[in-house]
């Protein structure tokens, strides 16, 4: 019996590009969501480990595989034996307003849809994951933010964690979005801050990682979350490449992302 009210799902006979297309009706979000999910080639595969992408403010579902090709860049690296096969989901943030911040608020639970219902979605209608499937989280900016904190909260679901580009403290979201910010704050207030959500957390960690770009205007704050998660002993890995806050350093480095996880799933593979 499925988890969800409604669920709607691509006919392979029209699917391309190994990527398949799913609207649900959550409860967390008390709508529709959408989901892409890339399934790599091959009829055997069977518990493969899901990366869940997060998008950034203004995107939705569709636009880390029509921004930066990762589909084909994942299918690539597979049959390249680069990676291993991996099943990439990617859900829209919910769609409110220029970006829920992947946070509870306004009668919607955007977090629970992303720790809870897209994972289960992903299990229930994707043959080649099921319960025991590794889990990884990474994502863009505001998807940063959500990733980073959403995978170190829930330590004990996901295996790795990573973030691009992160939006690393809630007020950061003022360079972005047009709505108040108040109506972002949140009740819990470590819910803010990528850091206080680490540090609540510290005892069940998974890997974790992030990166930033030296032109991005989100530098200062990435380096202040290396520094304090340096200054509190916290293990981790920070890294900064030349680019700014836009697509073609996202597309470049999410690769860093993927081998991270590829060297958690196959640690003496590299």
């Amino acid at each position: 019996m499925s988890k969800f009210r409604t669920v709607e799902i691509s006919d392979p006979r029209f699917e391309a590009n190994n990527l398949r297309h799913i609207t649900i009706k959550s409860k967390n979000l008390k709508h529709r969501g959408d989901i892409s999910v890339f399934v790599p080639p091959g009829e055997d595969h069977k518990n493969l480990p899901i990366v869940l992408l997060l998008h950034g403010v203004y995107g939705s579902h569709w636009i880390w595989s029509q921004k930066t090709g990762i589909h084909l860049k994942m299918k690539s690296w597979i049959e390249n034996k680069q990676v291993s096969p991996m099943i990439l989901v990617m859900p829209s943030d919910g769609l409110w307003g220029d970006g829920s911040g992947y946070l509870p608020h306004n009668h919607s639970d955007f977090e629970q849809w992303i720790a809870e219902d897209v994972i289960d979605a992903t299990i229930e209608l994707i043959p080649q994951a099921s319960k025991t499937s590794l889990l990884f989280i990474t994502g863009l900016s505001m998807g940063g933010f959500g990733a980073l904190r959403i995978g170190t909260k829930y330590g004990y679901k996901f295996s790795g964690v990573s973030g691009l580009s992160s939006i690393t403290r809630l007020n950061e979201m003022k360079k972005f979005i047009e709505e108040d910010l108040s109506l972002l704050k949140q009740d819990i207030i470590e819910n803010e801050s990528v850091f206080e959500t680490i540090m609540k957390h510290k005892k069940h960690l998974p890997k974790f990682r992030f990166d930033c770009g030296t032109s991005d205007s989100l530098l200062e704050g990435n380096r202040k979350l290396h520094h304090q998660l340096e200054e509190q002993g916290i293990s981790h890995i920070y890294r900064e490449y030349p680019g700014g806050h836009e697509w073609p350093y996202w597309e470049e480095h999410i690769k860093d992302t993927i081998h991270f996880f590829d060297d958690i799933i196959n640690p003496k593979n590299r």
